[in-house]
């Protein structure tokens, strides 16, 4: 059986590039605190958009903004933070290229303050990842109390674009949860890995 005709969760099938998200990153456990970050903002870019938009411009964004290192984001000199504005390879939204700067001071404040984003954000879920078993797209929710949580704390620290569905569309793709249907090839191997993984102490 090849790639192509193997079972996904049909919401990646549109396109050979979404796939290849879905099959190779998508609901992976994530733990690197910048990775998290990154992946956070680029969530919020999707406000009103698709996640395919978003995927298909991520280079876009890491080269705007230094690999979206929150602390080199920060230090960007006011010229290059102007272009932003007018630069085709990413959303030309002033306020959610903003909202990154404003993520990344509040990234490096909590830093400063001692706290570890990656520990702090799987706090929300418990330190470890949560398997599910949805068998339709309709029984995935779109939100759930934890992102509800999450995203009233990150508010409460200073982020932007980081509502209850931003933060829940966050959980499942750095692997908080496994949200693939069952019936989809990469569920089992991504339990494994879920079951595999080491708690983080929250």
């Amino acid at each position: 059986m090849t790639k192509l005709t193997q079972k996904r969760c049909s919401w990646c099938e549109q396109a050979d590039d979404y796939r290849r998200y879905h099959d190779e990153q998508w609901g992976r456990p994530v733990t690197d605190p910048v990775e998290l970050f990154a992946k956070l903002c680029l969530d919020g870019q999707q406000a009103g958009l698709s996640w395919l938009t978003i995927l298909r411009k991520q280079a876009g964004y890491e080269a705007a903004f230094y690999g979206l290192d929150p602390e080199k984001i920060v230090e960007m000199p006011d010229n290059e933070r102007e272009k932003l504005y007018s630069n085709p390879a990413i959303i030309r939204s002033k306020a959610k290229i903003d909202a990154i700067f404003v993520n990344a001071q509040a990234y490096m404040t909590m830093r400063n303050q001692g706290l570890n984003f990656s520990r702090w954000l799987w706090q929300f879920i418990g330190g470890k990842p949560q398997i599910n078993s949805y068998r339709t797209l309709n029984e995935v929710p779109t939100e759930s109390e934890a992102s509800r949580a999450m995203a009233k704390a990150l508010k409460q620290q200073g982020f932007k674009f980081v509502g209850p569905t931003i933060c829940y569309a966050f959980m499942q793709a750095v692997g908080m949860m496994n949200d693939h249907l069952v019936d989809c090839h990469c569920y089992q191997p991504v339990c494994e890995q879920m079951r595999q993984f080491t708690p983080l102490d929250t």
